[in-house]
């Protein structure tokens, strides 16, 4: 399908108020939508069925699901830019939200140094005015300025708009082999990524490590994790470790041990959540829950030189899931962009300093708005 095509397809059931999820996945010219044909609100529990799923920060509230035998599937492919833009921070900041969010962070800090928990991740929601019936320009936008992201644009008439660009994978599962990271610490990119990091950067990048480690190594075998590397996502830098291996377990029960990650909450997760809970001003929602393809299946072909009809024996029909933790989004509600960000906070946190980590991250958000 053309792009043109593609999007006025999004345009209609978005008009029409059916519910809709389109994305990309990272470094890739293909886009994807699924259409729900009604108005049903499905969840999932056990993550056996096929679809598109989209859960909550709060595990104890229900994850959405937009069934595959519910849906229309739709498939474009998208030029790609080769590099993404680089944009200054505009700083433009309500002084009444940063002295909360500073002191929610001084809250994290006290709590950390009296032994509550070592690391809590802290975050704010912005409001940005916007004008009616933009999701879609939106979307094209954060398509064409994040190529290394996994965007997307959510849409239910019961729930509402949500759209991102996340750096973050969570999990991705071909068959029994599974891939997941380790994606902490932040620091603006100025041009280079060959940058010295602090160590409080680096001791929460490896809290992040630590925990996926001990979380999966009684369901996995084969556990790798790579050397930690800076990667760039936008205008910023984050560290990285990627880890893999093989699955002896359900993706249901992977999940429960995985979401979640201090990356988003903090460690212990449990003492950091109810604090999450307790002391920040709104509700999470969608943001730093996942999101993503579920049970998918994907033919792959094992010798691709062979050219005969004996090459179909060689194929491979194998079950794919593929889950993006909800960073770097927003929710749009009539004239209103609800952008959410934060940040992880540890003993050696300076309070300015994440605070404006926060600010670097909502222009991600905001520049897909002004464009």
């Amino acid at each position: 399908m053309n792009s043109d095509d593609f999007f006025l397809n999004l345009e209609h059931h978005f008009k029409s108020r059916l519910p809709f999820v389109a994305y990309r996945k990272p470094n890739n010219i293909v886009t994807k939508a699924f259409l729900q044909k009604t108005t049903d609100l499905h969840v999932t529990q056990y993550f056996q069925e096929s679809g598109f799923v989209f859960a909550p920060f709060d595990d104890s509230n229900q994850t959405v699901l937009m069934p595959l035998a519910q849906c229309e599937v739709l498939t474009c492919e998208l030029e790609m830019n080769t590099s993404e833009k680089h944009y200054s921070n505009s700083n433009q900041t309500n002084d009444e939200d940063k002295a909360f969010h500073v002191n929610l962070v001084n809250k994290g800090i006290d709590a950390i140094k009296k032994g509550l928990f070592h690391k809590v991740v802290l975050s704010r929601s912005e409001t940005v005015d916007v004008s009616e019936n933009i999701s879609i320009s939106v979307f094209k936008q954060l398509l064409q300025t994040y190529t290394s992201a996994f965007v997307y644009c959510w849409y239910h008439p019961n729930i509402g708009l949500w759209l991102g660009a996340t750096p973050e994978t969570l999990i991705s599962v071909t068959g029994n082999r599974f891939k997941t990271m380790a994606l902490a610490g932040t620091q603006a990119y100025l041009g280079i990524q060959d940058v010295i990091w602090q160590k409080k950067e680096q001791e929460e990048q490896q809290y992040v490590t630590d925990y996926i480690e001990t979380q999966l190594k009684s369901l996995v075998s084969d556990l790798k994790i790579s050397e930690t590397q800076t990667i760039k996502a936008g205008n910023l830098l984050h560290l990285q470790s990627n880890i893999s291996g093989i699955l002896h377990t359900d993706l249901h029960s992977v999940l429960k041990k995985l979401h979640p990650t201090p990356a988003v909450c903090g460690l212990p997760v449990e003492e950091a959540k109810t604090f999450i809970l307790k002391n920040e001003s709104y509700n999470r929602n969608y943001y730093t829950g996942f999101l993503g393809e579920l049970n998918l299946k994907e033919t792959t072909s094992r010798n691709t030189k062979k050219r005969n009809v004996e090459n179909n024996a060689y194929n491979s029909i194998k079950t794919v899931s593929h889950l993006f933790v909800n960073l770097r989004c927003m929710q749009i509600k009539t004239n209103e962009a609800f952008i959410y960000v934060g940040g992880g906070i540890t003993k050696d946190s300076n309070t300015e300093l994440e605070w404006q980590e926060t600010v670097s991250k909502a222009e991600t958000m905001k520049r897909a708005l002004m464009s």
